[in-house]
């Protein structure tokens, strides 16, 4: 007589909630700006990683306690894609760092959830800004809850360095260098205005070197 061997179905943690990552192009695009300025901030520490839109599963076999955050920030783990953040395989270290840019589509009592869930799982600093209205707020941890930061413009994040600041109600981003965080766009015509500057240095330099060949002089040797 054989009797059978009951395993347990393996737990699923699902990589998405099925919710889009933002409800419109002025929250997807504030979301961007964030997540790539600090990744950009943070480009040579090996020790910390940055990422969006991703679910966050603070207790090991209860994958129905979740969040996903639009950008979030972990100190002491390495770079490197995930389909979630799984924290019991993260040596337990929280995000740290957590920005919330509101949509339309999002709601009082889930936002208020999110909060309590921050202050549960050990968010350090949450930054929460409204791109229609302009309103910006934050809360940094003190003990086991986290106090409203009393005014946002101009505050400097303990963690991260970068100030904030807001004009007519647009978010702005400054680096411990002094440089704002700079959206796509903006990249891109910095990236060609100083591809433009090369090309003139280097046609200026071809120019050069065609009128000391005239004189007999060879360029190589000024």
């Amino acid at each position: 007589m054989s009797t059978a061997v009951r395993t347990a179905a393996p737990i699923v943690y699902p990589d998405s909630d099925g919710q889009p990552m933002a409800d419109n192009t002025r929250q997807f695009r504030c979301i961007v700006m964030i997540q790539g300025g600090l990744d950009d901030l943070f480009r040579n520490r090996p020790d910390v990683f940055v990422a969006g839109d991703n679910l966050w599963y603070p207790v090991e076999g209860h994958p129905e306690i979740r969040t996903a955050q639009d950008v979030y920030v972990v100190f002491g783990r390495p770079k490197g894609d995930r389909g979630s953040y799984k924290q019991w395989e993260e040596d337990g270290i929280p995000p740290q760092v957590v920005f919330e840019v509101l949509s339309p589509g999002n709601r009082a009592g889930e936002m208020t959830r999110k909060f309590e869930f921050y202050v549960r799982y050990g968010v350090e600093e949450y930054y929460l800004y409204d791109p229609d209205s302009g309103d910006l707020n934050g809360w940094r941890r003190e003990g086991a809850v986290l106090r409203e930061i009393p005014a946002m413009i101009g505050h400097v994040s303990p963690r991260l360095g970068i100030r904030f600041e807001l004009l007519e109600g647009e978010l702005f981003l400054y680096r411990p260098d002094g440089e704002r965080f700079l959206t796509y766009l903006e990249l891109a015509a910095q990236r060609s205005e100083e591809h433009q500057k090369a090309e003139q240095e280097r046609l200026l330099k071809e120019k050069y070197a065609a009128k000391l060949r005239e004189l007999g002089v060879d360029p190589g040797q000024v």
